[in-house]
């Protein structure tokens, strides 16, 4: 009789409003890393398993789930990309003591209180679009816009940038992302120099950047995304040429370890930089199984000890200040776009 598996549950985006791309892209490298651990004889001869569930971008859909998958026994839950869903799998996850591994949500405050039953794998909001502004503020762009939509996620990324520009002597404002064309009337009359798009994918970004893009009056205007979506192949897909040159932020060094190197031949074609993350994720649960067993309060326990040679780097945890999960503190990040000449081809722009 074979061994029963060892379950992990996983959060992620697999249909709209979520970003879908993101959500594939993050179960592909779980799936991958799974049979890798698999077809190396398990954790102690126990087969790995995913029970995945479809969160679509919804926090209370997300904390349904983590109530199901608790229920069922999971020893760990993993993965989620939007952070307010991962803020509300947190929160759930806390309450309940199951642990927690958050692959790519970023929100500073992914738990309101300290906490020993999260991690994360993804930086911080805080330092990723910190080092954004420096970028932009390196390459003279000391006005800028934004537009953006009702959320937690985007009025956090809109206080740091604001922050930090005034810190340097930058201004940034803020305009509505409700209507394209209205928004163009605003961008020609303000004298900026940068448009950063704090909107979702594919709407309303897809067609602000055509509008601006058609835009006489708009040529010399820098857009930038540093959310991250021009990253997804469907981005490229929608828009072309248009959606080119547009920086944004991409938590990849600038050289993969050897286990990336061989992770990143195995890939779906159009796996993103997140397709790592999750990946990293399970190396980390499945290491932490093998020497912690199931028992999910000695898996909590064991955030600290971790020392694991991911795809990126070597990833382990602790605690940083402001920050009420496990943090790794050092996960790389990039500035990067889509390079005009060759839309498949990405430019580095800047590292941390």
């Amino acid at each position: 009789m074979p061994a029963p598996a060892l379950q992990i549950g996983v959060l992620t985006p697999l249909t709209q409003p979520g970003w879908t791309s993101a959500g594939r892209s993050l179960l592909a490298g779980m799936e991958l890393a799974v049979r890798d651990v698999n077809s190396s004889g398990g954790i102690a001869g126990r087969p790995l398993e995913l029970l995945v569930r479809d969160t679509a971008a919804d926090p209370s859909r997300a904390s349904a789930a983590v109530d199901e998958l608790a229920a069922l026994g999971v020893a760990a839950l993993a993965g989620e990309y939007h952070s307010v869903v991962a803020r509300a799998v947190a929160a759930r996850a806390d309450a309940l003591e199951v642990p927690f591994l958050c692959s790519s949500a970023v929100l500073d405050d992914l738990t309101s209180a300290p906490t020993d039953w999260v991690a994360r794998l993804a930086p911080p909001q805080s330092r990723g679009w910190r080092l954004y502004a420096d970028y932009l503020l390196g390459e003279g762009h000391t006005r800028i816009a934004v537009t953006t939509q009702p959320s937690v996620y985007w009025l956090t990324g809109t206080r740091i940038l604001q922050e930090h520009f005034a810190a340097h002597g930058g201004t940034v404002i803020i305009l509505d992302a409700s209507d394209p064309l209205v928004l163009c009337d605003a961008l020609a009359s303000s004298h900026v120099t940068a448009l950063l798009l704090l909107v979702g994918h594919p709407e309303p970004a897809v067609p602000i950047v055509k509008a601006i893009r058609g835009d006489q009056r708009l040529a010399n205007l820098v857009l930038g995304a540093p959310a991250g979506q021009p990253e997804f192949a469907d981005w490229a897909a929608l828009l072309g040429e248009s959606g080119s040159a547009i920086a944004f932020l991409r938590y990849l060094p600038e050289h993969l370890t050897p286990l990336g190197s061989r992770v990143l031949d195995r890939l779906p074609e159009a796996s993103s930089f997140v397709a790592y993350e999750g990946y990293d994720t399970i190396a980390v649960l499945a290491e932490v199984l093998r020497t912690h067993g199931p028992d999910r309060t000695r898996i909590a326990a064991a955030w600290p000890t971790v020392a694991v040679d991911g795809t990126r780097g070597k990833i382990h945890f602790t605690r940083v200040p402001g920050i009420n999960v496990w943090q790794w503190p050092t996960p790389p990040i990039q500035i990067a776009d889509r390079d005009p000449a060759s839309l498949n081809h990405f430019r580095t722009l800047h590292t941390s």
